[in-house]
């Protein structure tokens, strides 16, 4: 019976093969292969043994593991045993030689965590170009900027959309980068290869990894040091903070009193058991939930950077918990969004009607800036709009009107003017180019 989410709510199940128990102990199973046949390599097994072992691995089981590892109580002895019996007695003696546990749980983990990513990346691509189509679709459509929750000035959904395009690539980015970080190992008990050297394969350390495709650590104690990999959690949960930021923005705008986007809604989706009416934006909830538990994951990776002296258990337990969480939920969140964003629902006449709802408030920054480009000092200005506003706000009536019949302002601006700058669209900057900018950037990237 599944008793976490994770077993049967979050996540694909592409990545929740990545890390379940067979997946774990056919990796492990793939490092002991590798072994034996650079000890082949290096004249130390027969070829006989290596080809043996290698066909011999796909036969252990899983159960067969959990038995022995019942009575030994030590997960890589049981692997070890397992194999063991599967194969000659002539064979069985180079299962395992020259390895402590670690040599092979970790350069196993750094397989896991590097299938795992491969698959995060992909279909971080695949959000990223949903982004980029958004951003050039809605470039020109004109909506309110926000600041601390307020009506600041107009911006273009189409640059609100871009600001996360880049936020995404640079997030995939990083992701790459510890792709290519994560190592394995095989330097023995405490990292000082004193067993390979004494039986005399000092180099095998290189072999593995170059089966394994995978960089060894330059040094290590009996683990990969784990700076990498607290990175690695650290640049998802920064990743998982990316997703949780769209998908506040999506329910913020959808509220019903600003309502300019809507997540997709089913024809059969019930919104609540209570209120017919409820069209919740569930996905985007989800993920900003999620998020918070991905973060949670950075505390106990960065605590396993200092385990004691050349190494302790006490990593062991926490990245058991901590792995699955942050790739299946990030899995989660990622596909998530990508659905959402897929079928977001976009109400541009809402949101000129939002920029309409201040009644031009919005555009004192615009008026201001022009009167000091047109020689009005500039606190001057900013004071003139800063009453001409309020005035605006007490009566109810629009800006415009308020500075129409100012004769400072009227002074330094035509009538044709102050049309011209209290309409929205002409103050966006340079936004449409910044947009096209980012997303012409991130397309080499894809």
């Amino acid at each position: 019976m599944s008793v976490h989410p994770i077993d049967y709510r979050y996540g694909s199940e592409e990545m929740r093969r990545v890390f379940d128990e067979e997946t774990r102990l056919k990796r492990m199973l793939d490092v002991e292969v590798a072994l034996v046949e650079a000890l082949a390599d290096m004249g130390k097994a027969p070829k006989t043994a290596a080809k043996e072992i290698r066909v011999k691995a796909k036969n252990v089981k899983l159960e067969r593991v959990k038995e022995i590892e019942r009575k030994t109580k030590h997960d890589v002895m049981a692997m070890v045993k397992a194999l063991s019996e599967q194969c000659s007695p002539k064979t069985a003696r180079y299962v395992h030689l020259t390895a402590t546990s670690y040599d092979i749980v970790d350069t196993a983990l750094a397989l896991q965590l590097k299938e795992g990513l491969t698959i995060l990346l992909e279909k971080g691509r695949v959000l990223m170009r949903v982004l980029m189509d958004l951003s050039l679709k809605y470039e020109n459509t004109a909506m309110v900027g926000r600041t601390h929750g307020q009506h600041a000035t107009p911006i273009t959904f189409g640059f609100k959309l871009a600001n996360y395009v880049d936020k995404v690539g640079y997030d995939l980015h990083n992701l790459l980068s510890d792709y290519f970080s994560l190592r394995g190992k095989f330097s023995g008990a405490t990292g000082t290869y004193a067993a390979q050297k004494l039986f005399g394969v000092a180099g095998i350390e290189r072999k593995i990894m170059k089966r394994l495709d995978l960089d060894a650590a330059e040094i290590s104690t009996q683990v990969v040091p784990r700076e990498d990999i607290a990175m690695l959690v650290s640049d998802m949960a920064i990743m998982a903070g990316t997703l949780e930021q769209i998908a506040k923005e999506i329910r913020n705008l959808q509220r019903t009193e600003i309502a300019e986007v809507s997540e997709g809604f089913g024809k059969e989706q019930v919104g609540s058991s209570a209120m017919p009416q409820k069209r919740n934006p569930i996905n985007c909830e989800n993920v900003c939930s999620n998020a918070r538990v991905v973060r949670s994951c950075v505390l106990p990776a960065l605590e396993n950077i200092a385990l004691e002296h050349e190494r302790d258990l006490t990593n062991s337990a926490a990245e058991r918990s901590v792995f699955p969480t942050v790739f299946l939920l990030l899995d989660d969140m990622t596909d998530r969004m990508i659905r959402v964003l897929n079928n977001l629902q976009v109400f541009p006449e809402k949101m000129k009607e939002n920029l309409d709802l201040t009644k031009g408030r919005i555009m004192a920054e615009a008026v201001t800036t022009l009167l000091a480009a047109k020689g009005l000092e500039r606190q001057e200005a900013h004071e003139l709009l800063r009453k001409a506003s309020m005035k605006s706000l007490k009566e109810d009536i629009p800006l415009k009107d308020v500075l129409a019949k100012d004769k400072t302002v009227m002074k330094y601006l035509s009538r044709k003017e102050l049309d011209k700058i209290m309409k929205p669209e002409n103050y966006i900057g340079l936004a449409r180019k910044k947009t096209r900018e980012v997303v012409r950037k991130w397309e080499k990237c894809l």
